[in-house]
């Protein structure tokens, strides 16, 4: 799988997991709560896979502007981990704060995703090539089985 197919599956599933945690009420307490750890784990993951192989490609490829655009979405991610997702981890799941939080973290992710998916993949299928998006895919893949066996050993 090329790089920008694999993340890009990996936004199918983050969005999923949002529109399912969107859904709840704030009865289902314990539903909120795997949820809410299930996409923090997906985008520790995802995350680690854009910020050490996919942006760094991406920028060396390309002009001062798409510099830009990765240090953008870099700092979109550095907002959602740092801010967003431990307030929402601090909230209680049953109160009506919790999917205010909630619709935030979405709106931000889905914002990041447009970026990404609108203007920066289709300038990186330009600028790194067919060849380069599947050794990128490859080098992601394997990064993707190390991290989940950190988290695996660290649970």
């Amino acid at each position: 799988m090329n790089a920008i197919e694999l993340l890009k599956k990996d936004h199918e599933t983050v969005k999923e997991l949002l529109s399912r945690l969107e859904e709840t009420t704030e009865r289902a307490v314990q539903t909120r709560k795997k949820l809410i750890s299930k996409i923090e784990q997906e985008l520790k993951i995802h995350t680690a896979l854009e910020e050490q192989i996919f942006y760094p490609a991406f920028r060396q490829a390309g002009s001062k502007d798409d510099a830009v655009l990765a240090i953008e979405a870099k700092e979109e991610h550095r907002a959602v981990e740092a801010l967003v997702l431990p307030d929402i981890k601090q909230t209680s799941p049953s109160t009506l704060e919790f999917a205010g939080r909630v619709k935030v973290l979405k709106e931000l992710l889905e914002h990041h995703i447009e970026e990404e998916e609108n203007d920066m993949f289709p300038q990186a299928r330009k600028l790194l090539g067919k060849r380069e998006l599947e050794d990128l895919g490859q080098a992601m893949e394997t990064l993707r089985k190390s991290l989940k066996q950190g988290e695996a050993k660290a649970a």
